[in-house]
């Protein structure tokens, strides 16, 4: 008898929940460009929460909001609604997305609160900087001939970590050590983020090279 696997287990029931979700927005006509666009407008709605120093349910949010990022992609698919202007928005609104959950962290580090830490307001700029010019490099390297998806540090990556640090944020005043985990998730972000961005453009230095090499530039 083999050994349960939950991870597997749990990755299957959640791909299950995600299908029959895309299923039934697809028979229910939804375009995918709706769903692009509620998803943004959810991840606004994430960023004022972050603002406001809601952490917590911030996290919450965030994981709706990626569930919408997952759905858009996979209904256009089924209902063979794949555009080039529905990649385009998406990939657009990405960038909205990401760059508002950072604005929310900025804005409530650096406002009048018990909290306030310019330490942090520097590694969430940073971290927002260096996450939207990893996604700038892709798309332009894409547009030359070079698929550069390269580093540890991409986007599902940086929202696992975004809602870990928002999860374990609930009570400022605690002393749990797992508690109030977002400063340190603040740090990887920020440092993962710029790691990320230097090895993909090396990564790109070198397909270049080597593409003006095999035609003899």
């Amino acid at each position: 008898m083999k050994p349960l696997n939950l991870g597997a287990a749990i990755s299957r029931g959640a791909m299950a929940i995600i299908g029959a979700m895309v299923k039934s927005l697809a028979a229910a006509g939804v375009h995918p460009n709706v769903l692009t666009t509620v998803g943004v407008l959810i991840n606004i709605f994430c960023g004022v929460l972050f603002g406001m120093g809601e952490f917590f349910w911030a996290g919450i949010v965030l994981i709706g909001a990626n569930l919408f990022d997952m759905l858009d992609g996979n209904v256009a698919r089924l209902t063979g609604n794949v555009t080039r202007f529905g990649g385009f928005l998406d990939s657009t609104l990405d960038r909205l997305s990401d760059m508002v959950v950072f604005l929310g962290i900025i804005t409530f580090y650096a406002s009048n609160t018990p909290q306030r830490s310019l330490l942090n307001v520097v590694l969430a700029g940073v971290a927002m900087m260096a996450s939207v010019m990893v996604s700038y490099t892709t798309a332009r390297s894409e547009a030359f001939g070079v698929k550069a998806n390269v580093g540890f540090l991409q986007r599902p990556e940086r929202v696992v970590l975004l809602v870990i640090g928002a999860l374990s944020t609930w009570d400022w005043n605690s002393d749990v050590w797992w508690f109030n985990r977002m400063p340190q998730v603040l740090w990887v972000l920020a440092v993962g983020s710029v790691w990320t961005l230097v090895h993909r453009m090396y990564f790109i230095w070198k397909e270049f090279r080597r593409m003006e090499g095999a035609r003899g530039i």
